[in-house]
């Protein structure tokens, strides 16, 4: 995953392109007419955002309800239970992240930022939240001088580094799992790291509770505010304006998402440089060994943006607007984007096993989804440059 550090540099470099490309007032600035269904893809395109924070928000509640429950009476069946909420808040998530990249409420810059940083950093760097082999005394948990609340929690994300990741779903799983010292499965936290008095392990149980209570309020909060910035019945918030903005300038935002999340961040970031380093340190979701989950969502999400379907929406996708300026492209993509999805369903779990040394067949298929996705970058690079767009690069 890109780090949030990097990707603040990056997404000002994008909208600089973009702006260059998209920007004034008359779409013709493109040098290319939109077609008449731009329009209408975009606002479907809106619609299918806010959806799927919605469901976003709706499953970080259901596991904010589920680490609570936990914490106030910790017990195996009750840690079981909260792991499960996390792998579920991630589904929808991870098809969001398709809406990044272009200054849009996750990534911008303005004012205090985007809350992605705060949501989905990695990776994350764990004795800097609690104990770990060699560090039993490591972490804020085991602090003493440090108060555990929201404003604390947050602003010492990311404090020292950008892997002193302290708030999101990586805390929060880390938090729920441990370490992933397994080579076979995933981390393997005892729920009596929570039992304060006898039978707890570990130390400062109580003070971990909290903490784990208070990341999992806080991603519930981050989720509110990018539900609130595309909620159709909201005057004067981010959908308004995105949906004001020329239509070029909305299709050069939505095709730069598809684009870098494709190529740099999956196919790159979290494929290619796990592949290469052969390390389950660099594997996306590594203390639950949920990797290849991730790998499916994010294309999943490509996919619904691409088709304009998503859940119960099925409307205008962006294939339908670059079709009506070529058919040979925007089949070309559809068939990527669907060979690309079959690749990331085809990695078996757990995806360090996949990357590991000597694993011929795994490493095969985990470097084919990477082709893939380097594959669909190239012809999304195309659609995007058919209306003239400025065609935008990888970040470095």
């Amino acid at each position: 995953m890109m780090k949030s550090k990097t990707l603040t540099l990056c997404s000002v470099s994008l909208l600089a392109l973009c702006a260059v490309g998209c920007g004034g007032d008359d779409e013709t600035d493109t040098g290319t007419e939109l077609p008449a269904n731009a329009s209408e893809a975009i606002t479907n395109y809106a619609d299918i955002v806010y959806a799927s924070y919605s469901d976003s928000l709706e499953e970080a509640r259901a596991l904010d309800a589920a680490i609570a429950s936990f914490v106030a009476a910790p017990s195996q069946a009750g840690l079981t239970a909260a792991r499960d909420a996390w792998k579920a808040s991630r589904e929808p998530y991870l098809q969001t992240e398709v809406y990044r990249f272009y200054e849009g409420p996750i990534d911008t810059t303005e004012g205090d930022g985007g809350p992605e940083g705060l949501i989905n950093a990695w990776p994350l760097d764990e004795s800097y939240i609690d104990y770990v082999v060699g560090g039993e005394d490591d972490g804020m948990v085991n602090d003493p001088q440090m108060t555990i609340d929201k404003d604390t929690v947050t602003g010492a994300n990311e404090g020292e580094n950008e892997t002193t990741i302290s708030t999101g779903y990586h805390a929060i799983e880390f938090l729920l799992w441990g370490q992933d010292l397994s080579d076979t499965g995933p981390g393997a936290r005892p729920f009596t790291d929570y039992v304060t008095g006898e039978g707890g392990t570990a130390s400062n149980q109580d003070r971990r509770g909290q903490y784990l209570t208070t990341v999992s309020e806080l991603l519930v909060e981050n989720l509110e505010s990018l539900v609130a910035a595309w909620d159709p019945d909201e005057s004067g918030n981010y959908r308004e304006s995105f949906l004001a903005d020329p239509p070029a300038t909305a299709l050069g935002k939505i095709m730069s998402g598809m684009i870098i999340l494709s190529g740099f961040e999956t196919g790159g970031e979290r494929v290619q440089a796990a592949l290469d380093s052969h390390d389950q340190e660099d594997e996306h979701s590594c203390f639950s060994d949920n990797t290849h989950r991730d790998m499916v969502q994010d294309v999943q999400g490509i996919q619904n943006v691409w088709l304009g379907s998503y859940g119960s929406i099925d409307g205008v996708g962006i294939r339908d607007v670059i079709a009506a300026g070529s058919s040979d492209v925007a089949g070309r993509i559809t068939s990527r984007i669907a060979t690309s999805l079959d690749l990331a369903n085809d990695i078996q779990p757990p995806f360090d096993r996949e990357i590991a040394d000597g694993n011929t067949a795994g490493q095969a298929r985990v470097q084919a989804l990477a082709d893939s996705l380097f594959d669909q970058r190239e012809v999304l690079e195309e659609a995007f440059e058919l209306y003239g767009l400025t065609r935008i690069p990888d970040p470095e």
